[in-house]
């Protein structure tokens, strides 16, 4: 069986109450709090420097709001966010679907809600990452292969044949020890280039 992570984690409430409770509940499951924030301000600053694995946050906070902080670490560093609120509002559910927010708690917060959302916030959090991962590996792949028919049309305009001009592609990237689309590259480059001093 794989061994469980220990998380680094910041908790964001601006009630200390809450976030003694919260700081005690999060130590039972066997996770670190690397540090509390009273405000929105502080957990947003707190979190870009520190980097958690995971944030804990509330919604209703002074200064910045919980969901703020959560629209801003998406768009600049995303990371797991399981959001903590009193209020079950449709309205602030929505939008912290739309902030990337991986889980969320309805206050009072038990252990035993506690510890499945945070292990459901990091397997929905990986997934997204894949997701997006895959997205960007296949968006490559298009890019590239779009670049190198491009570079072969060239090449075909000089009277190769389309099997040579790949060929010729394939050649140049081995003996330049580069990549296809850097040769496609270069072709398109050189290409465009010859074509505006005709």
């Amino acid at each position: 069986m794989a061994e469980k992570k220990i998380l680094r984690i910041i908790i964001a409430d601006d009630e200390a109450v809450i976030r003694m409770g919260l700081k005690a509940l999060v130590g039972s499951l066997g996770h670190q709090v690397v540090e509390t924030a009273a405000n929105g301000l502080d957990a947003l600053e707190k979190t870009r420097r520190l980097k958690p694995d995971l944030l804990l946050l509330d919604i209703k906070m002074p200064g910045l709001d919980g969901l703020t902080v959560a629209e801003t670490l998406a768009a600049e560093a995303p990371l797991p966010i399981v959001m903590l609120t009193a209020f079950s509002d449709k309205a602030l559910i929505e939008r912290a679907a739309n902030a990337s927010v991986m889980g969320y708690l309805v206050k009072p917060i038990h252990e035993g809600k506690l510890g499945p959302m945070i292990e459901i916030a990091m397997t929905r959090f990986e997934a997204m990452q894949a997701t997006a991962r895959e997205a960007y590996k296949l968006r490559h792949q298009l890019e590239t292969r779009e670049l190198i028919d491009a570079a072969k049309k060239i090449l075909i305009a000089t009277g190769l044949s389309e099997a040579e001009a790949y060929s010729r592609l394939q050649m140049t990237a081995r003996e330049k020890r580069c990549t296809m689309r850097e040769v496609a590259e270069a072709v398109i480059m050189v290409g465009g280039k010859s074509a505006a001093n005709d």
